[in-house]
């Protein structure tokens, strides 16, 4: 096994929507090697919530398989959740397992992210640990796990953090209207304090899942919000939902405009565009990164084409940073 740490910067921005899959899936393997829904960018195969204890020993047998079988290389980031400690022991022992990018750690705390990362700290693997305790309720003790995550040694292998919205609603006793977003209950003041503790350090959220599947309307509205707090990146439980979602991370051709502006040596400290002050000094880390979300996700024209980031005429050689 290659025991090479994977550079964040890699891998970070392109999760996009990550689709959630049953190991009990039967066709696991097709998935992971882009074979059926070839379109995900990132894929999150789990043995946690989405299967049964009395599941769970064909869930392992089944991703056994798949490891086995799936191809080296792939344009699809592919992550296991595992159940617990014990579960990613057995994944980790599995002819394969180097396939994988990493493991979504459920409710993770500082109190037990220790036995998890201790087992994956000679790989290569990354970590996605997951906020869905009572835990999360408490600042102080956020900041405290923030501290944990912070170490060098750690540092280095946490991809991004995900905000499990649907237990952390199941311990205030809620589900999630039909109607809205989750911005528009307890959670929504949550996700922001997460997001001032986490962000400022250099550290990733990931957004709830919006788990109704016919509510195309709110789905947008809630990625909109989420796009407000900095996140661009989203679990995703039906392959519907992935194209809907990352629509949304295509960057408007105004954003685009306005990024290479303020990121251009030549423009004053502070100047006027598109009837919005702008001042290079406090904008540029905004710039910087809608310009990564175009090159990703590509730029949305006026005229509703879609083009990558290298095509655009105003950031191709030809083109020029001022619109």
């Amino acid at each position: 096994m290659d025991n090479s740490i994977h550079p964040q910067s890699e891998h970070k921005a392109a999760l996009g929507a990550s689709m959630y899959v049953p190991t009990t899936h039967k066709d696991l393997l097709a998935i992971a090697n882009g074979d059926k829904f070839s379109h995900l960018r990132s894929v999150i195969f789990c043995t946690e919530d989405a299967i049964a204890e009395r599941d769970l020993s064909y869930a392992l047998f089944n991703l056994s398989l798949a490891l086995q079988n799936m191809s080296e290389a792939s344009d699809t980031l592919r992550f296991v959740r595992v159940r617990n400690v014990d579960v990613l022991s057995r994944v980790l022992a599995m002819p394969g397992v180097d396939k994988l990018a990493g493991f979504v750690l459920p409710k993770s705390t500082r109190h037990n992210f220790a036995s998890y990362f201790e087992q994956v700290r000679h790989t290569h693997h990354l970590l996605m640990p997951t906020l869905e305790t009572a835990e999360v309720f408490d600042d102080e003790e956020m900041k405290l796990f923030r501290r944990t995550l912070a170490a060098p040694e750690v540092r280095a292998r946490i991809l991004a953090l995900r905000i499990g919205g649907n237990d952390l609603l199941a311990l205030l006793g809620l589900r999630r209207p039909t109607t809205g977003t989750i911005y528009q209950t307890p959670l929504g003041q949550v996700i922001g304090r997460l997001v001032t503790i986490f962000k400022p350090h250099g550290f990733e959220l990931s957004a709830p899942v919006f788990e109704h599947l016919t509510q195309d309307d709110w789905l947008a509205a809630e990625v909109a919000q989420d796009m407000a707090h900095g996140m661009i990146a989203k679990t995703a439980i039906h392959p519907d939902q992935v194209p809907q979602i990352e629509r949304h991370y295509q960057v408007a051709q105004s954003d685009i405009e306005l990024a290479l502006r303020i990121i251009d040596p030549d423009s004053p400290a502070v100047f006027r565009m598109q009837e919005s002050m702008c001042e290079v000094a406090t904008h540029s880390s905004w710039a910087q990164r809608v310009i990564e979300q175009a090159r990703l996700f590509g730029i949305r024209h006026a005229d509703g084409a879609i083009l990558p980031l290298h095509l655009n005429p105003l950031t191709s050689d030809e083109g020029t940073a001022r619109p």
